[in-house]
């Protein structure tokens, strides 16, 4: 037998190397492993999703069902309906990459067109490192299906189905994905400039609000508007939609921290205590100026103080979601009062709650937002910083004015393809009939 000397050692040194060889390509493998998500945080960010899309149907197209005359209660509800499906899909093909993508200080990139790179599989980190990348699309999305629903109650019970489509799309396309890219998307200019939105005071109120003035205003009064009675048919409808909304409302801010943690508790709880107090303080400032508490009132405080509490909810602590709620019960009840006095025909008060309500939000969040709630945002006046009460009237000029010029180009444009405005016999008839052909109370002998 031949004794190979040094044959040992190199065995030794081959088995130790094929070890090492070994352990690299283990941890390769490890490094391109996607990453384990939480699923709390996925599962949380889903429900809310859920919640969100809740708040359009059924929660607001009976909201404003309710409050609109008999004739044209399925025509309110088909506005918000059809919205959840044409902004889906304009949402997946290009919305989501105009309003998110990294872009320009003005709008997102065409990089993530028909979802290319949005994965199911694999985190945003930029947004969330916590859940999948297409959990954020979708909770987003149902951001983007709410805000031009809320514009219908000012233009409801006269604007043509056909005029209402384009518009929205138009709308959805051409101002809400560039605000929302201002605000909350990386290199959006607003965001960069340190404006505190936490769930969409400007992006979804204030937008909404002032696209609902300018289409009050381009549309026109209703025929007969201030001259004969127009209550609402359904006030059953209507508080059970205020109710849905206030149930959906805590997916649309506590769901915003994007996380099933101490800030989505500290949200949802800001969110309960503003809707509380401002649905008190409508009902008793209407008690003292109008005699009577009114169920419509209740309803419409609720929302005033869900639209008021919403940019400041992930930042401010329960009292001060208290006074900014109550604030906004008092200043929207008094705002909604004066449109007569203005002598602009909002149906369902869209300005009066939704803009005016979204601006006190947004400025207060400049007054009452504290680190000590959440290390992510920044102090407000009441806590020593007197420049944060400055940004947030930029962030709230700008959305006001790019909102309603915008929109009121976009009408112009509408009316001159397609018409706003449905005849004065299709008014007369009401909108259930002359737009769809239907009837909501067809009832048999």
């Amino acid at each position: 037998m031949v004794h190979r000397v040094g044959s040992g050692p190199r065995r030794i040194c081959l088995l130790t190397v094929t070890i090492l060889l070994a352990m690299a390509s283990i941890a390769r493998a490890e490094s391109a492993a996607p990453p384990k998500f939480d699923g709390a945080d996925t599962a949380w960010l889903l429900l809310s999703s859920v919640l969100v899309l809740m708040m359009t149907i059924p929660g607001l197209a009976l909201f404003y069902g309710g409050m609109v005359r008999r004739k044209n209660v399925l025509s309110t509800l088909m506005q918000s309906f059809i919205l959840v499906a044409v902004v889906s899909i304009q949402w997946v093909i290009f919305g989501y990459s105009v309003a998110f993508a990294p872009g320009s200080a003005l709008a997102g990139s065409f990089a993530w067109v028909g979802l290319s790179g949005v994965s199911a599989s694999v985190p945003y980190a930029s947004y969330s490192a916590t859940v999948p990348h297409q959990a954020y699309m979708v909770y987003q999305c149902m951001f983007a299906i709410i805000t031009p629903a809320l514009i219908t109650g000012a233009i409801a019970e006269r604007m043509s189905f056909k005029g209402f489509l384009l518009f929205s799309i138009l709308w959805t396309t051409l101002i809400y994905d560039p605000l929302a890219h201002w605000v909350w998307g990386v290199g959006g200019w607003i965001h960069d400039l340190g404006a505190l939105d936490f769930a969409g005071g400007t992006v979804v109120h204030i937008s909404s609000g002032a696209a609902a003035l300018a289409g009050a205003l381009l549309l026109g009064k209703r025929r007969g508007y201030l001259r004969e009675p127009m209550p609402p048919h359904n006030l059953t409808l209507t508080i059970t939609g205020a109710g849905l909304l206030w149930v959906g409302w805590f997916g649309f801010n506590a769901g915003s921290a994007l996380a099933a943690n101490g800030l989505a508790v500290s949200t949802f709880v800001a969110t309960h205590m503003g809707a509380a107090a401002a649905t008190l303080a409508w009902v008793i400032a209407e008690w003292f100026v109008a005699g009577k508490p009114t169920t419509l009132g209740a309803a419409s405080g609720a929302v005033a103080g869900l639209v008021a509490i919403t940019p400041a909810s992930g930042y401010v602590g329960p009292i001060s979601a208290i006074v900014i709620g109550a604030a906004a019960g008092v200043v929207c009840f008094s705002a909604v009062r004066m449109k007569t006095r203005l002598g602009y025909d909002d149906a369902l008060d869209v300005v009066g709650v939704h803009m005016v309500g979204g601006i006190l939000g947004a400025l207060l969040t400049g007054v009452f937002a504290s680190i000590a709630i959440n290390s992510a945002g920044a102090n407000g006046l009441l806590f020593g910083n007197a420049r944060q009460l400055a940004v947030q009237a930029i962030a709230v000029v700008a959305s006001v004015v790019f909102s309603f010029v915008g929109s009121s180009i976009l009408l112009v444009i509408t009316r001159a393809l397609v018409g706003i405005r449905v005849s004065d016999e299709a008014e007369q008839t009401g909108l259930d009939l002359s737009e769809h052909e239907e009837s909501a109370y067809a009832f048999e002998a």
